[in-house]
């Protein structure tokens, strides 16, 4: 593959609710609107298609992938733009209530380049009574996913993901010059660790990171952070969404740049292999 030029990358930031036709053409007109100012590479937030926390609700109308409108839709999107679209997560159902949590990457000719189902499930309890268990109603995935696309060598993951740094050093060693991270963090861990993560990400790999979010109080009564990021290889924060309101954010995006970085910091060709030895007190 030749070595990749310059490009322009837009985060779509949202606020899905419960109606998947709304959202999906909301959607696409924030995606428009980013292949409209020169983005060639745009991506979407988790759970693009749905957000809605009452399982029984969601699995009243959630089809498997092969009757999921939405693929259509999006695929019909890229095309029209002739552009390269990550819908960052969407709900889709793969067994009698079960879903799987996945991305999924359209090539500029519709077709799709790429899935992946979010590995790391979000079963926490945080400190303000908030209770979050996905595991109950989304199974996890099983691979890592590597996407070479003609702009980047794109790795896929999702949200809660982000607090597994071996699954983006791994990305990374297998080439990955673009990490992308979209997601639903809570208000009350996005004030705390989004912007700290996503940093650390993009430096610890010498990567650029995308990281499209939800944001605002949705529907079904969450609130999630927005601040949607676009990170350099170096650390900097190229652009950020200001707030959690519905929009976009562009940046641009040199593949070489995360080579430069990782040539100046070499910590993934450097890192050694070790045990740990535990000392009695």
């Amino acid at each position: 593959m030749a070595e990749a030029a310059p490009f322009l990358a837009a985060c779509v930031q949202m606020r899905s609710g419960l109606d998947r036709a709304v959202n999906a053409a909301d959607a696409c007109e924030l995606i428009g609107e980013a292949a409209g100012r020169g983005a060639r590479f745009i991506a979407t937030p988790e759970m693009t298609n749905v957000v809605d926390r009452k399982a029984s609700r969601l699995f009243e109308t959630l089809p498997e992938e092969d009757g999921l409108s939405e693929i259509a839709i999006f695929s019909e999107a890229a095309k029209a733009h002739g552009v390269w679209l990550l819908i960052g997560s969407m709900a889709v159902k793969i067994e009698d209530r079960r879903a799987a949590n996945r991305a999924f990457l359209f090539a500029p000719d519709g077709s799709i380049a790429a899935r992946y189902d979010k590995l790391h499930m979000f079963d926490v309890d945080l400190p303000n009574g908030e209770s979050w268990k996905e595991s109950k109603v989304y199974r996890p995935g099983e691979a890592a996913v590597l996407a070479e696309a003609p702009l980047a060598k794109i790795g896929l993951t999702i949200c809660y993901d982000v607090r597994f740094p071996g699954l983006y050093r791994q990305l990374a060693r297998a080439g990955a010059e673009l990490l992308c991270v979209p997601a639903a963090f809570t208000r009350q861990t996005g004030e705390a660790h989004w912007k700290t993560l996503l940093g650390a990400r993009a430096i610890e790999t010498g990567s650029f990171v995308v990281a499209p979010a939800q944001g605002g109080t949705h529907e079904d009564g969450r609130e999630t952070f927005g601040h949607s990021l676009i990170i350099g290889p170096w650390g900097e924060i190229l652009a950020e969404a200001d707030g959690d309101e519905p929009g976009i954010i562009l940046a641009e995006i040199d593949p070489r740049a995360a080579h430069r970085a990782r040539q100046r910091i070499p910590n993934l060709t450097l890192e050694q292999s070790f045990k740990v030895t535990i000392l009695p007190s």
